[in-house]
C-alpha cells in the first residue's frame, strides 16, 4: 500500500520509484565495473583501500537486500525468508539467530520495520566508509596496468578529466532515464507484483 501511495498520491512518485529501483541496478553495474578496473590495475596491492572497498561492497549489498524486502511482494517475502534462513546453518545458535532477526517465527511486520530502518541508515554508513576509502587511496595515489610511476604523464584534472567524467555521467543518466521511462520493469520480477503469501512459493524457487 505504501508503494501504491508513492506512485499515485506523491507528485512524480512513479518517477521517483522507477529511478530509485533502476538507479540501484545501474549503481551495481558501476560498482562491478569499478571492481573490474581495480583488478585490472592491480589495486588489490593497496591492502587498506581494497579491504575498505570489500567492506563497502558488503554494506551496499546489505542495504540493497533490506530495501528489496520493503515492497512486500512475493519475491520480497521469499527472498527475505530464504536469505535470512541461511543463518540457521550456524551451529547451536542458528535457529535462535534467525528468529531474532525476524522478530518472530516468520518474516512479518517486525522484520519489515527493522529492514526499513536499516535501509535508511546504512547509506550513511556507506558514505562514511567511502570517505575512509578515499583517505586510504590518497595515501598511495592511483595505479596503472604496468605498475610504473606515472608522475611524468600527469595532466590537470580540469578540463580534461572533468569533461571526461561529465560525459560518463550524462551517458549513464540518459541510459537510466530511458530505462526508467520506457521499460521500468525490465529488470524486475513480475512475481513481486503479487502480494506476499507465505503459503505459496514463487515457481522458480520451489525445491
Amino acid at each position: 500500500s505504501s508503494v501504491t501511495h508513492i506512485c499515485r498520491d506523491v507528485n512524480y512518485g512513479w518517477l521517483i520509484r522507477n529511478m530509485h529501483a533502476n538507479g540501484a541496478s545501474f549503481f551495481f553495474i558501476c560498482i562491478y565495473l569499478h571492481i573490474g578496473r581495480g583488478l585490472y590495475y592491480g589495486s588489490y596491492l593497496y591492502k587498506e583501500t581494497w579491504n575498505v572497498g570489500v567492506v563497502l561492497l558488503l554494506l551496499v549489498m546489505m542495504t540493497s537486500f533490506v530495501g528489496y524486502v520493503l515492497p512486500w511482494g512475493q519475491m520480497s517475502f521469499w527472498g527475505a525468508t530464504v536469505i535470512t534462513n541461511l543463518l540457521s546453518a550456524v551451529p547451536y545458535v542458528g535457529q535462535t539467530l534467525v528468529q531474532w532477526i525476524w522478530g518472530g517465527f516468520s518474516v512479518d511486520n517486525a522484520t519489515l520495520s527493522r529492514f526499513f530502518a536499516f535501509h535508511f541508515l546504512l547509506p550513511f554508513v556507506v558514505a562514511a566508509m567511502t570517505l575512509i576509502h578515499l583517505i586510504f587511496l590518497h595515501e598511495t595515489g592511483s595505479n596503472n596496468p604496468a605498475g610504473i610511476n606515472s608522475d611524468s604523464d600527469k595532466i590537470s584534472f580540469h578540463p580534461y578529466f572533468s569533461y571526461k567524467d561529465l560525459l560518463g555521467f550524462v551517458a549513464l543518466l540518459m541510459g537510466l532515464t530511458c530505462l526508467a521511462l520506457f521499460t521500468p520493469n525490465l529488470l524486475g520480477d513480475p512475481d513481486n507484483f503479487t502480494p506476499a503469501n507465505p503459503l505459496v512459493t514463487p515457481p522458480h524457487i520451489k525445491p
